[in-house]
């Protein structure tokens, strides 16, 4: 009896041990010395074999999650030439009413491009190039997307000298800077509507500040604004939002190793900060 006993907390002793030292609990089974008792053979042969059902459950759930991003992105790249064909068409025949179908249809190409990025951000890994990137060609190119809406809401764009080159992805950092500038225009004031971008170099690191004089974010909102699906007193008002933009973009900014952080007051406006590294070998997400 008094073998046995030993036996059992050797054995129980080693499955605590593991428990404390490993962080993936599942491998247990795989780490676990032969046992010394029958009890014991029947219990790693009980764990192996749930260890075993749950892999094949999660490989499972797994192929069907890829299997649906794989579709997705297969629709987004269908759907984008209708898109093109449309606006093609409405080139060649401008008037008032293809003028607004043009605007609408530029709402359209900007869901589809989230919901893309959406798709993706969970294997960002496998679709980003960190490179040496100019961040003032990013800007520039977020600000041609929008003229439209500049022009449609008379804001006035401020674009101080950007010129620094930064580590990140271009596609990427212009989908970030993008949705961004997009809630500004949500966003603007009725009276004198501006949006300000500028830069500072750091000893390592450019922050870029993207700052408007719109309705600006209620206190109780501004810590929550990076939650997924969160719209906030500012969805509710003024426009229909899906709450993903900003989420989207501290997601992606985790993924390239950037840091964004927001800063408002209602009826002044809001700041965005974001901070690219020089280097290759920067990160500023965990910072």
């Amino acid at each position: 009896m008094a073998l046995e006993y030993i036996k059992h907390k050797k054995y129980f002793g080693e499955i605590d041990s593991l428990l404390e030292k490993l962080d993936k609990k599942y491998l247990i089974p795989e780490m676990l010395n032969e046992a010394e008792s029958v009890q014991g053979e029947k219990f790693n042969s009980l764990l192996k074999e749930l260890s075993r059902d749950m892999y094949e459950h999660v490989k499972y759930y797994k192929d069907m999650q890829e299997d649906y991003r794989e579709y997705l992105e297969a629709w987004i790249h269908e759907i984008k030439t209708p898109i093109a064909s449309s606006k093609l068409i409405i080139e060649n025949n401008q008037n008032e009413v293809t003028n607004k179908i043009d605007f609408q249809i530029d709402k359209i190409k900007r869901f589809v491009e989230q919901v893309l990025y959406y798709s993706r951000s969970n294997n960002a890994y496998k679709d980003y190039i960190i490179k040496q990137i100019n961040l003032g060609d990013i800007v520039k190119n977020v600000v041609k997307r929008n003229y439209r809406d500049f022009i449609h809401k008379k804001i006035k764009i401020n674009i101080n000298d950007i010129e620094e080159n930064v580590y990140s992805d271009g596609k990427w950092a212009e989908f970030i800077i993008n949705q961004i500038i997009v809630n500004s225009i949500k966003y603007s004031s009725n009276k004198n509507p501006q949006i300000n971008i500028s830069s500072m170099k750091k000893a390592n690191s450019v922050m870029l500040f993207i700052e408007d004089n719109g309705v600006g974010i209620i206190e109780k909102d501004i810590d929550r604004v990076f939650e997924k699906g969160f719209t906030g007193e500012n969805g509710r008002r003024f426009s229909k939002s899906t709450g993903m933009g900003l989420y989207l973009c501290e997601k992606l900014c985790l993924k390239l190793g950037l840091k964004i952080s927001i800063s408002s007051e209602v009826n002044k406006g809001t700041k965005v900060t974001l901070i690219f590294p020089l280097s290759g070998m920067e990160t500023f997400s965990d910072d």
